[in-house]
């Protein structure tokens, strides 16, 4: 895969408040613009994730999500409109995040996660974002990226209170989201029985978008923390989590 090396015209007037910045500038740009981000799950963290990589100009963003947008998603699914209900979330997605940002390439994947050759996917990825809401499916994503030694940030978000976590798998000594949570057990508990504000999922899937900027930037130092975010009482905390010896993922033989 050729590297970009530099901004076009448009690029420049577009990104110039990041260019501002001394923790990015033109080469923090370049490096999201050679970026290629994999998000799983365009519900609402996703959605919000999305749309904030897309504007901050990564490069080449993989969406996969095999549902239709309903009405009972707009309260939070920010990149949905009325006039999308029944069709494909990961297109609509796709479509929402080129009309705003069409100097980016956006790859629409409309399949469970539990029907993509994840493997394969990994070795065009730097970074993935875990936008899902079970446990199932956490689980096979923290198995996937610890094997490919891949970037992975996860959040989840129900009622007023919200999780964000990330790991470097390529360091030798990292936890994993089963070091958290042993073993992959569903609570039953979603947005769809157990309710959610709905600016919650745009703060953690914000949050995950900030921390993936981060790490392209190479800023490593809230990797393996745990934030905890309890909107009701707007409450922020944070742990630092350490490699279970007994993990059935990471310390597997």
């Amino acid at each position: 895969m050729s590297l970009n090396l530099s901004l076009n015209n448009k690029e420049q007037v577009r990104y110039s408040r990041h260019l501002l910045l001394s923790k990015i500038g033109e080469s923090g740009q370049l490096a999201f613009k050679n970026a290629r981000i994999l998000i799983v799950g365009v519900g609402g963290l996703g959605c919000s994730a999305a749309q904030y990589l897309a504007a901050s100009g990564v490069g080449h963003i993989t969406l996969i999500d095999h549902d239709h947008i309903e009405l009972s998603n707009l309260q939070r699914q920010v990149l949905y409109k009325t006039n999308h209900l029944k069709a494909s979330k990961v297109q609509t997605a796709r479509n929402q995040l080129l009309a705003a940002n069409p100097e980016i390439q956006v790859e629409a994947i409309e399949k469970s996660i539990l029907d993509v050759d994840l493997a394969a996917q990994l070795q065009a990825t730097d970074i993935v974002l875990d936008c899902t809401d079970n446990a199932q499916t956490r689980s096979v994503i923290n198995q996937a990226c610890f094997t490919a030694g891949v970037k992975l940030v996860s959040a989840s978000g129900i009622n007023g209170q919200g999780q964000l976590v990330s790991f470097d798998f390529a360091k030798e000594n990292s936890p994993c989201y089963a070091c958290l949570f042993p073993e992959a057990m569903d609570t039953g508990l979603n947005c769809s029985n157990a309710g959610v504000i709905s600016p919650l999922l745009g703060i953690m899937g914000s949050l995950q978008a900030t921390e993936c900027l981060r790490l392209i930037l190479g800023m490593t130092e809230n990797l393996a923390r745990l934030t905890l975010v309890d909107v009701w009482q707007m409450d922020f905390k944070q742990f630092k989590l350490v490699k279970n010896k007994n993990c059935p993922c990471c310390q597997a033989t």
